[in-house]
């Protein structure tokens, strides 16, 4: 009988097969090339290679950053543009009202750069400026919290407090960050568990806990964390201990957000889905494209 495989080869086996699909949509060679032309018409009712999720605090609406652009999302509504970027938003989080930052890559023919370094919206995506990084970084997680913003870039944490002058910090194999509400612990969801931070992402304690692939922690009490299957659970004490819910319909993971202790989004491959209940059970606001 052939051996189980371990954890770890489950999550590198699983995080290989969404690189593998990120890199193939997401690719970038460093320009996007101003005189190139620009890709076809994204279809508003359609959303497919989802980044990143989050609620405006202003008007609760659900934002979903995609390949091909940021999009709202509501239950019984097509999904809708915001603005007029087609940029593929990789790393992505609503930081207040209307405020939110991202990075990623400049769509073909915008002009704008291949890795858009980090950006940020006043306006709910309707406008977005560069702050840093812009042509050199390529953000794929981001969090902030007290003031601080975290963002894991090139295999490694980069920490800001105006997101102008970024430190550098650990080296590490990731593919997620949450930082705690009260700013003293740093996640990042590794092939080993969660690894844990203590002093702001400068070197990572790893977690014997189970492999997440995403994770987001909202309330003190209330971290949650969904695995490369579509399990998700939860951990009252940040990580040392995780209780199963539920299996998020569709499979394996895009995206992991929790506004609070009851209201949960998550992408997997076949849909947006929202949870009301502190995860014990999603709806699904938007359909994925295959």
């Amino acid at each position: 009988m052939p051996a189980r495989p371990t954890a770890r080869a489950q999550f590198t086996v699983a995080v290989t097969a969404l690189a593998c699909v990120v890199l193939a949509a997401c690719g970038s060679d460093g320009s996007s090339g101003a005189g190139e032309e620009s890709a076809a018409p994204i279809s508003a009712s359609v959303l497919s290679h989802v980044h990143g999720l989050g609620v405006d605090p202003a008007d609760g609406r659900v934002y979903v950053a995609t390949h091909d652009g940021l999009y709202t999302a509501a239950k019984g509504r097509k999904p809708k543009i915001v603005g007029d970027r087609r940029d593929d938003f990789m790393g992505f989080t609503v930081t207040g009202e209307k405020t939110f930052i991202a990075g990623g890559h400049g769509a073909e023919g915008s002009g704008r750069p291949g890795n858009l370094g980090l950006i940020q919206t006043r306006n709910a995506g309707h406008v977005w400026t560069s702050r840093s990084l812009s042509g050199e970084a390529d953000f794929h997680s981001l969090d902030f919290a007290k003031g601080t913003f975290y963002g894991y870039e090139g295999g490694r944490i980069r920490v800001s407090a105006d997101l102008e002058e970024w430190d550098d910090r650990a080296t590490l194999e990731a593919l997620d960050l949450a930082v705690s509400p009260s700013g003293d612990k740093l996640l990042a969801t590794t092939a080993d568990g969660v690894a844990t931070s203590t002093d702001g992402g400068r070197t990572f304690r790893r977690s014997a806990g189970p492999v997440q692939a995403f994770v987001s922690w909202p309330a003190q009490k209330s971290l949650f964390g969904i695995d490369t299957s579509g399990k998700l659970s939860t951990s009252p004490d940040g990580g040392a201990t995780w209780r199963q819910l539920t299996t998020v319909p569709g499979g394996q993971p895009r995206a992991l957000t929790a506004i609070d202790a009851d209201l949960i989004l998550a992408a997997t491959t076949t849909g947006v889905y929202e949870s009301r209940d502190g995860g014990r059970t999603f709806t699904e606001l938007a359909p994925l494209a295959s």
